[in-house]
Order: C-alpha cells, then structure tokens, then sequence
C-alpha cells in the first residue's frame, strides 16, 4: 500500500501543532496525503486570542504559501481543539472529546524547548502531559498509531545513544506528585540533585516521557520518535524555511547582525543537525508503518532516532565559517556591525572577547541610542543572549553519536514511486553550503521579515563596516602591544 493511501480517510490529532515541527507535519501531510480525513490541532488561548483566529493566522503564514497555491481546499480539514497540554486531561471539553473519539493517529509534538524553564513547568508541559494525553488515547478504540516525540538528548549522561529506553533517571509517576504538590522555589532548590545533575530540566523531562510511554507500550500502539537538533527546510515546502532562532540558525543570525562575537564551543565537534523535512518525513514513513502492520506487544518499544551526523557531518567550526563567508555576501539588512565572530575552548579567551566585543559594545550603542532618543536595548539583549548560551554550553563542548539503524530502515519501508514524495536518504550528503546559503535567506525572509536578497544599502553598510572594523583592531591591538611593551620595560629595565 502507498503512503498517501494508507492514510486515506485517517483522521489525525497533533499536539504542538504551532510549533516548529508541528506546523511543517501539518503542511506536508494536508499536501502529500490529500485524500486524509480530518487533522484535529490541539490550540491554546493565548493573550485573548481564540483557538479559531490563531488557527488561521497559522494556515496565513508563508509556510503554507505552497499549499494554498496547490491545494486551498485542504485548509478546511484542520480542526482547532482548544486545550493546553499542562492542564489535566489536556483541558479539552466534552464536545471536544466526543469529535476526538474516531482518532487513528496520534502526533505528540508538544513540549517547552526551553532549556531553563523552571522543573516544575517542565514536568507539567513534558511529563505530564504525555500522561494526560495517554490516558486519553486509552479511550479513543480506533487508535493505530501514536507517535511520541522525544529528543536524541534525552539520556546526555550517555555520550553512545542506542536506540532503545534507558533506566529512568527517576520516577515518573513521584515527579508529577512533586509538580502537583510543590510550589517553583521549592523544587528548584532540588532541581540538579533530584533530576541525577542532568544539563537542563528538559533533558530530564523528556526522558521521563519516555517512560511514561514506554509503560502504556502493551495498551497502545505508541513508539519513539527521537529528532536531533531540527533545523531549517533542506527542500520543501521551501528550501531555508525556520520559525525560530534555535539552533544554528539563532547562531548565525546572531552574528550576522553583529552582536555575536565570541562563543565557548568546541570548533571540531560533530554537531547532529537534521532539517525540518527529513523529521517531518520520517514521522510520517514511521506512522505509515503501523498503519499497515499492527505492532506486536511482547516485545520492547520502537525507538527511532532521527539523527544524521553519521550521514552527513559537519562540525561547528565549518558552520561559523559557512555562515561568515555568506552572510558578507547578502547582509542583513539590520546590521549593526561587520557580520564575524569565531569559537574557542578557552574560557578565558572567550571571557575577554566577551567583555570588549559584547558587552563594551553594547555599552557604547545603548549610550549612542539614549543620546538621540532611542530606546537602548543591547545590553539587555546580551544579557539574554549570554544566559541563552549558559543553558546550551554543555552541548557546546560534547559530541553524542546517535545510532540510528531504525530510522535508516524507515526510508527502505516507502515504496519507490513514492520515494520522491516521502524518502529522505536521497538526500544523505547535504551540500552544506548550498544549505546554509537557503538557510540565511529563509533567516531573512522568515524571522527577520526582509527580503531574501540583500539591498545596495545592505551591502554598502557592510563595506564600512569593514573599514570601521579594520580601524578598530588596529587601535586595540596596538594599544594592548604598547601596554605589553611597557610592562616588559618595566620588568627587565
């Protein structure tokens, strides 16, 4: 059976539908699978505005620019569910409950992907609610996929990541009586021992989502889908498309506008980086399978993990380099300094270049700003930047290598008129400059809200920049020498 057509007529419930890889899962399924029945997105109010007006802000968004053009007629199939994963049974109603009860496939995308949210959240969005949702799925008979989605970090005390369930790094079932009981302070004074020291309250909470579900395996046909760091669009709908700064991408942009200077990151390691498409096709190819063959329940749950660096590596110092050389090439348009940057494994290195190129800097802008009116913001925006990059640095200076055999075999499961449509090994050795070339356009395009192709003002800008930059370091350099020359003098003479 091809894909398109073991999805006919499936009626889909996603959760984090609005987020990075909920909204690209969402689109590719409306325009690859157009005979589906209906997709159910679970949407919460936010800031007084309902689930229906959000929904379609979300289906007005150049992500689906393609799909409208295409197809406009699949826009009607998605159904707002409105609900919020960290409240208990997901805080949908009984109407909504009763349009949810024909489900066959479960996407559970939803999650704060924020490394420093307090434990107490974290358990709620990550923990409980994948609990929430299960004992949901329990009564919804038709159910014949459930797809979690987790993370390749979820175990970083192990540094070989196999694709199976690892001992729990606690109780899942006593940490949600703990989120229920306690209030924030109290549990983060707890945090780092209680969750064994783990990097951030999202690896531990992940993990034990994973066993939430890996406990339900033998009433639901539920499995492990593990992404690595998901990253632009390789291809489609459109190459280069993001809609956040995570990642390398936040990275980038960072430095393109100059306010990224220095970064405590090992250059050499091999950072598993895996485009938004290839996840969203492998969540797809992996549900498909259940779809046409019932999981077996005596043996131990599928763990797939969507990782590529084993396929196509590149190590961040080639990132920073990529990123450099292309953005001087089509700057943009807010920069406010000559697009650089570098890494070191120096601390005390990076601490320097951080007070002079970071926080001096900013000094000397906001002055200029308050000095003309404006409204100062770059001091701020560093001090956000720095706490950012404290939560990130341990993945910064480590380098996991994610097995990934089962999702490798996923590809062979399409059928090859479909391979095209829905395979991803066929684009095994991604051509990363042309990748990061989309990437910074997508980056203007999608975040920044400017054109893809930089202006003559742009591009102007950045050859002062050049010059102002060359001055600069001929200044300080020349200032620390005839420091250092002094002090030599002194010492010897």
């Amino acid at each position: 059976m091809s894909i398109a057509a073991a999805f006919k007529d499936q009626e889909i419930f996603v959760t984090g539908g609005t987020g990075f890889v909920g909204k690209a899962l969402i689109e590719k399924l409306l325009r690859s699978c157009t005979c589906l029945g209906k997709i159910y997105v679970l949407i919460r109010v936010k800031k007084g505005v309902n689930v229906e007006q959000r929904l379609e802000e979300l289906l007005k968004s150049k992500l689906y620019e393609r799909l409208r053009k295409e197809q406009p007629q699949a826009l009607a199939k998605v159904v707002p569910i409105a609900g919020d994963v960290m409240q208990l049974g997901l805080g949908i109603s009984e109407q909504d409950l009763a349009r949810l009860r024909n489900v066959n496939i479960i996407y559970h995308s939803a999650a704060s992907v924020r490394f420093d949210d307090p434990l107490r959240a974290a358990i709620l969005m990550n923990t409980r609610g994948t609990h929430e949702l299960i004992k949901l799925a329990l009564n919804w008979k038709k159910l014949k996929a459930f797809v979690h989605v987790s993370t390749t970090y979820s175990n970083p005390t192990e540094l070989e990541v196999e694709e199976r369930i690892y001992p729990p790094y606690a109780d899942w079932r006593t940490t949600i009586k703990l989120a229920e009981t306690y209030d924030d302070e109290t549990l983060n004074i707890f945090n780092l021992k209680y969750g064994n020291f783990q990097p951030n309250t999202y690896t531990f909470t992940k993990s034990l989502a994973e066993h939430v579900a890996n406990d339900y395996k033998d009433q639901l046909p539920i499995f492990i889908f593990r992404p690595s760091i998901v990253i632009s669009t390789l291809e489609e709908p459109v190459p280069g498309w993001a809609d956040n700064f995570n990642g390398p991408t936040g990275m980038l942009v960072a430095c393109g506008v100059g306010i990224l200077r220095s970064q405590n990151c090992d250059p050499y390691i091999v950072a598993d980086f895996v485009p938004a498409d290839v996840v969203v096709r492998g969540l797809i190819i992996a549900a498909y399978k259940y779809l046409v063959q019932t999981p077996s329940k005596d043996k131990p749950i599928d763990v797939m993990n969507c990782a590529t660096a084993n396929i196509s590596p590149i190590t961040m110092g080639q990132v920073i380099e990529i990123g450099k050389t292309y953005i001087r090439k089509n700057p943009f348009e807010k920069t406010l300094w000559l697009p650089g940057g570098s890494i070191t494994l120096c601390p005390v290195l990076h601490f320097v270049r951080f007070i002079t190129m970071h926080i001096m800097m900013a000094v000397v802008v906001d002055t200029l700003l308050r000095l003309t009116n404006e409204k100062p913001f770059l001091l701020k925006l560093q001090r956000r930047i720095f706490a950012a990059f404290q939560a990130l640095q341990v993945f910064a200076v480590t380098e996991w290598h994610f097995q990934n055999a089962n999702f490798r075999a996923l590809h062979d499961a399409v059928p090859p008129n479909e391979i095209n449509t829905f395979g991803f090994m066929q684009h095994s050795n991604i051509n990363y400059v042309e990748f990061f070339q989309n990437g910074i356009r997508g980056a203007k395009e999608f975040l920044l809200h400017e054109s893809p192709e930089s202006s003559s003002g742009a591009r102007l800008r950045i050859k002062i920049f050049y010059v102002l930059d060359t001055f600069c370091r001929v200044v300080v350099y020349g200032f620390l020498l005839r420091l250092a020359y002094k002090l030599v003098v002194r010492a010897f003479f």
